[in-house]
């Protein structure tokens, strides 16, 4: 490997974004199986490739919609990895500047609990995407399951990236777990990670042209020692 691959890796990182409007336009399995088999190769503890994915296309993705959107509009949630307890500090600055991009993007005013409620439950139209795909770890192999999933959906959106796929990762999805494991027929010991939901995403909305800043390297990183 060479520093050639540096160029390509940082054009999509930094081009990559949080898609919240899709067309109506089907992924080829092609380009979906070349996305898994890219995805596939990220590092797991022992290789043990905690992984499994749940891929809806076309009606299934709409009727589970149709349904996921019921549950959490009536139903509290269960999700089985626990939740953050609280947003403080910076954690909560960085949240705030999201939200308030987000809700400027659609026109919802600050404020607006009602509106902002409703595009809260939008996460589980999935944004209108054609495909979804539902991950899940072994119960058995707790925290660093999930870890080792965190990766590989990091490596699924860039894949999909390259092929011109744009996604949103949805944490959101894995708050009703229960309904999850139900509608999609998964066994007691798969815990719900999450979702990402994906397909072309339709660059006419507003809501699709936001950018989320980054924190700088010096904000993140105490170094130990003199690097060569």
């Amino acid at each position: 490997m060479t520093t050639d691959a540096y160029g390509p890796l940082d054009r999509l990182t930094a081009g990559r974004s949080s898609c919240r409007a899709f067309l109506d336009r089907p992924v080829p399995r092609a380009d979906i199986l070349r996305v898994l088999e890219l995805a596939q190769r990220t590092p797991s503890w022992c290789n043990t490739q905690p992984w499994q994915l749940d891929i809806l296309s076309g009606q299934q993705t709409r009727d589970f919609a149709r349904a996921y959107h019921v549950v959490a509009a009536s139903t509290p949630g269960n999700p089985d990895i626990e939740f953050p307890t609280a947003y403080e500090g910076v954690y909560q600055t960085r949240r705030r500047e999201c939200g308030w991009q987000l809700y400027e993007s659609l026109g919802i005013a600050r404020g607006d609990r009602e509106a902002s409620a409703r595009q809260g439950l939008e996460n589980y139209r999935f944004f209108g995407a054609p495909h979804l795909a539902l991950i899940t770890s072994d119960r058995n192999l707790g925290m660093y399951g999930a870890i080792d999933c965190g990766g590989y959906v990091n490596a699924f959106v860039l894949a999909a990236l390259s092929l011109g796929i744009a996604t949103v990762p949805q944490a959101a999805l894995a708050t009703h777990a229960d309904f999850v494991r139900q509608a999609l027929g998964l066994p007691p010991d798969r815990i719900v990670i999450c979702g990402i939901a994906f397909g072309y995403a339709d660059i006419e909305q507003p809501v699709n042209r936001f950018r989320t800043s980054r924190a700088s390297v010096e904000n993140v990183v105490t170094w130990h020692g003199q690097a060569d």
